[in-house]
């Protein structure tokens, strides 16, 4: 009897395809945000930002409890055992990031917002480091030429690029994404996905109810419109429930370094749609320096596995 062997694959085979799918979902949740960043600006005049942010959370809410609802009473104790990872998480990825986004779209362009968040990735590489994680050559080398273009957008390089109020708005939105990513990569495993992602989005909610209050009496409610609930339900379904569950998973697959170099697709995501969609110019020097941020992008995802 002839005996055939076969050759166990090495358990290290499946990275490189894991690896490939980080980086899409990275992409895939850095294109639906650079909508939100268009959103929250069209937005501006005609819905105040807290209710915006309220909205969008209570809307994405109602998208995973069908999935994530159970997943979370089932995994109550570990929650119960990790409630300050939990509320923190919370507190930076959706009480505080989105509603300084939307604060800054009162007064930013949304092109300067992109420009300026494409600065998270730089806190996420920090904190990785930090974490003793090697970041390799490639992958350092592609985050400086990325926010080189990042850096001569914003410097007036690119034509026109220029400080407004709210930018400062959009620097505490990106600490606060960069700290975000930096703390899923100390998530702790009993967690999970679905049930941590729908128990973030709740208590997230629940901490913006005390100034959602405050905003409904100083400020009024808006007219429910489609020109207002449209965007709400975008923002709550694909910017919120969608793209953060790409996030999350991209991080745990390729780690917050590597995901937060393809989040400087961002601006470049972000000029083209406020172009098409709101009409913000894009001149030829901008597209020069976007063209920075791609290769930045190339060059830190292809890094060593």
């Amino acid at each position: 009897m002839t005996v055939v062997l076969e050759r166990t694959a090495p358990r290290t085979a499946p990275i490189p395809k894991a690896a490939a799918l980080g980086i899409a979902l990275a992409a895939l949740a850095t294109v639906v945000w650079s909508g939100s960043f268009v959103t929250s600006r069209a937005l501006a005049g005609s819905v105040p930002p807290v209710q915006q942010a309220f909205w969008r959370w209570l809307v994405a809410l109602a998208v995973v409890a069908p999935f994530g609802a159970r997943q979370a009473w089932r995994r109550r104790a570990a929650i119960r055992g990790n409630l300050g990872f939990v509320l923190l998480a919370s507190l930076l990825g959706v009480t505080g990031y989105n509603t300084l986004v939307n604060q800054a779209g009162s007064t930013t362009p949304a092109s300067n917002m992109g420009m300026i968040m494409a600065a998270s990735p730089v806190l996420m590489a920090v904190f990785e480091r930090a974490s003793g994680v090697r970041l390799g050559g490639r992958r350092i080398a592609g985050l400086l030429v990325a926010c080189a273009g990042v850096v001569l957008l914003i410097g007036g390089g690119a034509g026109g690029a220029r400080f407004a109020a709210g930018d400062l708005w959009m620097l505490a939105a990106a600490c606060c994404f960069g700290s975000y990513s930096g703390l899923l990569r100390r998530k702790p495993a009993e967690l999970g996905g679905t049930a941590f992602l729908f128990t973030t989005f709740l208590f997230g909610t629940a901490l913006l109810l005390p100034a959602q209050g405050v905003s409904l009496a100083v400020q009024g409610g808006f007219e429910a419109a489609p020109a207002t609930v449209l965007p709400i339900l975008y923002v709550g379904v694909a910017s919120s429930a969608v793209a953060f569950f790409a996030w999350n998973r991209a991080v745990a697959l390729v780690g917050p370094s590597r995901a937060g170099v393809v989040y400087y697709l961002q601006p470049v995501c972000v000029a083209l749609l406020s172009w098409a969609v709101l009409g913000e110019a894009t001149g030829a020097a901008q597209m020069l320096c976007m063209g920075l941020i791609l290769g930045g992008v190339v060059l830190g995802a292809a890094g060593r596995r």
